[in-house]
């Protein structure tokens, strides 16, 4: 079932559990995340940046094929533009049929960061196409940005930021960062101010850089209120190690074999991280009927 994101995001967040957001390029990727889905009965979000859309995962290409994937499943499946700072990007993506884009200007201040979203919510909401904000402002690992606190979500902004930007769902920067953290390093989060935003504002909370932050952050985080977590870094360090060990153990392996054999691979990787954080058995389904809530 091919959705935005909003339905999903508003089932996990009244049912205090997430859905994964998982980064795609390419067919494969983007069969092991629907596929995965099904197998779990959970609803699922895929991801494409727009470093990645212009590098190889070309919006004309990955999103036909995600839609007709998706709507031959009985789960919902989103496909989502992951940090989209130009119009034109975002415009791109809403042409070439996605269901759902983030708008990211949180590198801007208040007001500004409102009114871009803002344009974003009048074109996207025309077309029954959500839209994912962000406050505060998630960053680099290597840099060390989830533990500036400058950088974390301001609480008391929070609410007029959902009121007045009409967004669907907030991604929130309470101690995370993108891409991989220093060796040995466990990120720290903030969960009191995670659950005061939790408290604060009614629509769905995002997690960025989840790669990376553990077990232990990541059911916690769920448990205080995030219901949508984005994974990139995890899956494809996970799918490059799957692959160097085929090659390892098979050096004669053939080229399709092999794709087969990452796929698979991770599979298990995100139907692990579905029942984490909880997505697994929401919905019950048949094929082509759409879904039912349990």
């Amino acid at each position: 079932m091919y959705v935005s994101m909003k339905d999903m995001l508003l089932h996990a967040h009244d049912n205090n559990y997430a859905v994964m957001a998982i980064n795609v390029v390419n067919m494969e990727q983007v069969k092991a995340c629907i596929e995965s889905a099904e197998e779990e009965k959970s609803a699922v979000i895929l991801n494409v940046s727009p470093r990645q859309m212009k590098a190889h995962a070309y919006p004309y290409i990955i999103a036909p094929m995600v839609k007709n994937l998706a709507e031959s499943a009985g789960v919902p499946i989103a496909l989502n533009v992951d940090h989209g700072v130009n119009m034109e990007d975002i415009t791109k993506a809403i042409q070439c049929g996605y269901s759902s884009v983030m708008v990211d200007a949180s590198s801007y201040e208040f007001e500004e960061n409102i009114r871009r979203v803002r344009a974003v919510v009048s074109l996207a909401h025309a077309k029954g196409i959500s839209v994912e904000a962000e406050l505060g402002h998630v960053g680099v690992a290597a840099d060390a940005d989830g533990e500036n606190t400058d950088y974390y979500t301001n609480v008391a902004q929070a609410r007029e930021f959902v009121e007045r930007s009409g967004c669907d769902c907030l991604a929130v920067a309470v101690g995370t960062a993108h891409g991989s953290y220093p060796k040995d390093r466990i990120p720290k989060l903030d969960f009191d101010r995670l659950k005061e935003l939790r408290k604060t504002i009614n629509v769905p909370l995002v997690l960025h850089g989840g790669s990376g932050a553990g077990e232990e952050n990541i059911t916690r985080a769920v448990a205080c209120g995030i219901n949508k977590i984005n994974v990139c870094t995890d899956l494809m360090n996970h799918a490059k190690t799957s692959l160097l060990r085929a090659l390892e153990e098979e050096p004669g392996i053939q080229y399709m074999e092999l794709n087969e054999r990452v796929e698979e691979s991770m599979k298990d990787f995100i139907k692990a991280y579905m029942r984490l954080i909880g997505s697994n058995n929401r919905y019950t389904f048949e094929k082509h009927t759409g879904p039912e809530f349990d």
